[in-house]
């Protein structure tokens, strides 16, 4: 695996979400160096947010593993064909659905296109998130906190419970919190606030489930580089991006991707309810 830079270049992007294509040093998503073995062969995976980042890398190891993909994005489109070139070139079947995860209705139609398109579901990533950093609680907006639960947590519930009737004894659900769950961030109120809702609700669904047999986990990454970062921050404020961490860099989607690789897979089938920690080092406790 490549050498990371300890600082990154200064760089910025006006809209959201951020496009990979502009961001210098590219993200790390293609999965390049990882060799896939089957864990997933056969099965057919949805994963939000997978145009880009995290869940490029998601996407493209889950295809390495055997797996079709959903692919489920806002509106970055050349970056979600891009995605589908990588899962398409391991041999599997790549679906894109344009939309948004904060709208019940869609997110039946997804679940919908899915089990068309596949025949069946067998494991869901519930990972597009959004941010908005703000000096104080009182700029945070209503517009900005409802728009942010409706992105970060809303839209699990709403996937989630369209994807339960196509799942079965067997089936993974994998969530994306955050570090910030555990530590906080005095610029991500919100932001924040729904990780820590995602890591309870991660948790109580995995009880839910249980007699099921459908087990739910989740991720919680540290800085890693994605165009969430870019979009998000000032040049000033990239640059520092994960110099602070124990491992003295940012984290790259290749290095978290294998998380819910092994989280999907039979090899986590005695794991329900846990939270996996990619985080450059730093012990949150959680």
């Amino acid at each position: 695996m490549p050498d990371m830079p300890d600082q990154l270049p200064p760089q910025h992007q006006d809209r959201q979400p951020g496009r990979q294509g502009p961001m210098a040093p590219r993200p790390r998503s293609e999965m390049a160096d990882y060799r896939g073995s089957g864990k997933l062969l056969g099965r057919a995976a949805i994963v939000t947010g997978g145009d880009s980042g995290i869940g490029r890398a998601v996407a493209i190891g889950f295809a390495k593993e055997g797996a079709d993909v959903a692919v489920v994005y806002l509106n970055e489109r050349e970056d979600a064909e891009e995605t589908r070139r990588h899962v398409e070139a391991a041999g599997r079947k790549c679906l894109l659905v344009e939309g948004d995860v904060g709208d019940e209705v869609f997110c039946r139609r997804v679940v919908d296109e899915v089990a068309q398109a596949f025949g069946h579901l067998d494991i869901v990533v519930n990972n597009a998130s959004e941010q908005s950093p703000q000096e104080k609680l009182e700029d945070i907006t209503a517009e900005q906190l409802e728009r942010t639960f409706r992105t970060n947590i809303f839209s699990m519930f709403f996937l989630t419970k369209a994807a339960l009737p196509h799942l079965r004894p067997g089936a993974a659900i994998v969530n994306t919190t955050s570090i910030t769950a555990y530590k906080g961030n005095s610029r991500l109120l919100d932001y924040s606030a729904t990780k820590g809702a995602i890591a309870a609700f991660t948790r109580s669904l995995s009880q839910n489930l249980a007699e099921r047999e459908i087990r739910v986990n989740a991720v919680a990454p540290g800085p890693i580089w994605t165009p969430l970062i870019p979009s998000t921050f000032s040049e000033e404020q990239v640059e520092k991006f994960g110099t602070g961490q124990p491992l003295g860099r940012v984290g790259q989607p290749d290095e978290v991707a294998p998380a819910f690789i092994f989280l999907a897979s039979d090899d986590a089938s005695y794991m329900s309810g846990q939270v996996l920690h990619p985080n450059g080092g730093e012990v949150v406790n959680g």
